[in-house]
């Protein structure tokens, strides 16, 4: 055992002869809940940019439409690396350096002046920053902190993001309207730059630095030495699950989640109802509001997936998801009434509920390489939401709506729910890759 080893469990020995009423466990995910929220400022913005962009350079929705594509491509392919060089360098340095590229790549658009500008600052540098600060980071402080109410905690920390849009996208709306995006732009960058200083001071990398044993464990678990060879190891991890049947029902099924979340509502919902007459504000507030029950559908999802099957509760999902997208085109209209208030609230309370049920069946089959293996999920959810933001901008383009795209995207998930189903369970975790 090393000095460290052992001074931290003598730490651990004087701390539980008091502890405290509330774990530290609670409080790293309460300053990661806020972290996630800051960084979910640039999750609002680009179907609200596609309109005014169109407007004020000329760009084609499919070209603007394509630049998003590669921000939710970059958010999903980063997340994987992302988890690895946590475990390499530590959660706190990571999410710091992705917050200021954030902020970075968000102000430099300010002064672009031509599409490939939009694909450098929008689609690379917040698309990088973005995937570090990916649903990876929440996954690897819950497996971390938490042995109990693992789902519980997976939940509330998927929400975050949800809550961040319900912040954050009526003043966006408001400022795009009134005042240009840039303003927006801005905000979204000093929004990321804000919460740099609660993650260096506030959040720390493991229980064992502040000598504890994870909420819920029956033992003190010492810190891990930090994991040489990040990139190695995420293509190790991806190369020995690709061999298993149930990571490719779990990526398959989380793209078609990405294709009919992040690629199709978020990034296409606010034109598509402007194009029906409906004003940005109103359409934004819309999305708004599916934030809101979004917090309570993904916590409630925690809940559900600490008690039932999470194979079930997928397909559960996917198919009243499904069912919602094909009424859609229907409910579209210059002003807000009661059967599109229904739709955003069912939708809502499904936008990604999927999470901690994927998180669960991630460590269920995988180990302790489920956040490197959930990462690599990730992406393949937004590589589904890059294709379809592009699929829908051409589509826009070409047809002159988005009807055709509701309709796909209605078919994808009931597909998902028949995927969730033949996952096969696994009683005991075995990791893939073997530890130093």
């Amino acid at each position: 055992m090393t000095q460290t080893s052992e001074a931290a469990e003598r730490a651990a020995h004087a701390e539980n002869q008091s502890a405290p009423r509330i774990h530290r466990a609670w409080f790293v995910a309460a300053v990661t809940f806020v972290t996630i929220i800051g960084a979910a400022a640039f999750r609002s913005l680009p179907g609200l940019l596609i309109d005014p962009l169109h407007d004020d350079f000329g760009w084609s929705r499919g070209t603007i439409s394509a630049a998003v594509s590669v921000n939710l491509a970059l958010y999903g392919l980063t997340a994987p690396f992302a988890a690895a060089l946590m475990d390499r360098f530590g959660i706190r340095r990571v999410v710091a350096v992705a917050l200021t590229v954030i902020a970075v790549g968000s102000g430099l658009t300010v002064w672009m002046t031509a599409a490939w500008q939009l694909m450098l600052y929008w689609g690379l540098l917040v698309g990088l920053g973005s995937g570090s600060m990916a649903l990876a980071f929440a996954a690897t402080v819950t497996n971390r902190w938490f042995t109990a109410r693992r789902g519980l905690v997976t939940g509330i920390l998927t929400a975050a993001s949800a809550s961040g849009q319900l912040i954050f996208l009526p003043v966006l709306s408001w400022m795009v309207e009134k005042h240009d995006w840039r303003p927006a732009a801005i905000t979204v960058a000093l929004a990321a730059l804000a919460v740099v200083p609660f993650v260096w001071l506030l959040l720390r990398d493991h229980p064992a630095d502040v000598g504890l044993k994870p909420y819920g464990a029956e033992e003190f678990v010492p810190k891990p030495e930090p994991v040489p060879g990040a990139a190695r190891r995420a293509v190790t991890v991806l190369f020995k699950a690709a061999r298993t049947g149930p990571f490719w029902l779990l990526a398959g099924t989380f793209a078609i989640c990405g294709a009919s979340t992040n690629g199709l509502i978020q990034t296409h919902f606010v034109p598509a109802a402007h194009d029906h007459g409906m004003p940005v504000t109103a359409a934004a507030s819309l999305l708004a509001v599916i934030g809101v029950f979004d917090v309570v559908g993904t916590v409630a999802s925690g809940w559900f997936t600490d008690r039932f099957e999470p194979r079930r509760l997928l397909a559960v999902y996917y198919a009243l998801r499904g069912i919602s997208l094909l009424f859609l085109p229907m409910l579209l209209a210059p002003s807000v009434h009661p059967p599109m208030l229904f739709f955003i609230v069912f939708y809502g309370l499904d936008w990604v509920a999927t999470v901690p049920p994927t998180v669960a069946l991630c460590r269920e089959q995988y180990g302790d390489d489920s956040a490197i293996v959930f990462g690599w999920v990730l992406a393949s959810h937004q590589v589904g939401a890059a294709l379809i933001a592009f699929l829908g901008g051409v589509a826009r383009d070409v047809f002159g709506s988005y009807d055709m795209i509701w309709y796909a995207s209605g078919a994808l998930c009931a597909a998902a729910a028949l995927m969730a189903l033949v996952i096969r369970r696994r009683p005991v975790a075995v990791p893939l890759a073997a530890t130093a």
